[in-house]
């Protein structure tokens, strides 16, 4: 009897066209098959080549994966598709924007909070304050079930990854 193929988070970095449409398409391709996007950013990295960079979290099976990364090669704007999760040793970092409110003695313990995780105060106002923290997605996690806030805005995972490896089309290599 075989058993059933484990599904794993994979972060994928998209290498695109910076043109009207693109992240549609490429959102599309998820939605169009009942893929979930868990974290999405995209933001032009070269200005010279009219270049944007997507990076994409997302779980699947590793046949869900591969179909994936090969649905959006096909894609006419995209330069490149990489899986940092199977290639080596990725960084991955996110940011959020926690706030907290409450009386003195909550926002000094938030205060103590934010201290010990790394987080920086960005706003203070009567009775509350934003933090912003940086970290893996799973640091952010933590940081926001310890300090309990009334809202939280994140803004999604950005990858890149370690050593001599680059996610730049063939013609634009150094």
């Amino acid at each position: 009897m075989k058993l059933p193929e484990e599904e794993r988070r994979h972060t994928i970095v998209v290498l695109v066209d910076n043109e009207p449409g693109v992240l549609a398409r490429v959102i599309g391709l998820f939605s169009g098959r009942g893929y979930n996007i868990e974290s999405l950013t995209v933001a032009v990295v070269d200005k010279e080549r009219g270049l944007s960079r997507i990076n994409i979290v997302t779980s699947g099976t590793e046949f869900v994966i591969e179909q994936i990364k090969a649905l959006l090669a096909k894609l006419v704007p995209v330069h490149r598709v990489q899986d940092l999760t199977v290639e080596g040793p990725h960084v991955e970092r996110e940011l959020a924007l926690v706030k907290v409110s409450g009386d003195r003695e909550r926002l000094i313990q938030a205060l103590r909070l934010a201290d010990f995780m790394h987080a920086r105060l960005v706003d203070s106002m009567p009775g509350s304050f934003v933090f912003e923290v940086t970290g893996t997605s799973d640091e952010l996690d933590a940081f926001i079930a310890l300090i309990e806030p009334v809202e939280v805005s994140r803004a999604g995972v950005v990858a890149i990854g370690r050593g001599d490896t680059i996610l730049m089309p063939d013609a634009a290599r150094v």
